[in-house]
């Protein structure tokens, strides 16, 4: 069983989240902290998985993809590994999850506008075991991805 954060983890992932381009020597004037204690807990989350890298947060909606959608797979029993490998292939989908429940995969792609999601649509329905989808249009996002409220609860403690 994985061991869990401690309030000093999440004070850095929380410090990072805010401002990823901070060095090893700043986090640690910033947190209180020696600079090798932060190195060494920057190791521990990465060896462990928790911390994955430091991607720039991209707006795609800026970058000319203002059009975001869900769909629903249904695919051939067995085929979930080749179907993935497939959709990663298509650039403008984003994430691809196996669910339980109506459908098998449930996948995050983005597009230009309603002909170019067609587009995409065709891509996503043209894979081999692709049986049957269900896309639907996001009109806005609310509660954008997040984990910022599970460290501000672990770092209180």
């Amino acid at each position: 069983m994985p061991e869990n954060l401690d309030a000093l983890d999440a004070r850095l992932l929380l410090l990072l989240t805010d401002s990823p381009r901070l060095g090893v020597l700043e986090c640690a004037r910033r947190l209180g902290v020696a600079r090798g204690t932060v190195q060494a807990r920057l190791d521990r989350l990465t060896e462990r998985g928790i911390l994955g890298g430091f991607p720039p947060e991209l707006d795609l909606a800026a970058m000319g993809y203002g059009l975001t959608a869900f769909a629903v797979l249904e695919i051939a029993q067995g085929r979930r590994a080749e179907v993935a490998a497939a959709l990663a292939a298509i650039d403008e989908v984003c994430e691809v999850h196996a669910t339980t429940g109506q459908g098998d995969l449930f996948v995050r792609m983005v597009a230009r506008g309603n002909d170019d999601l067609q587009r995409v649509i065709d891509k996503v329905v043209g894979v081999p075991d692709v049986l049957r989808t269900s896309t639907s249009i996001a009109l806005s996002t609310p509660v954008p991805p997040r984990v910022r409220p599970l460290l501000e609860r672990t770092a209180r403690g």
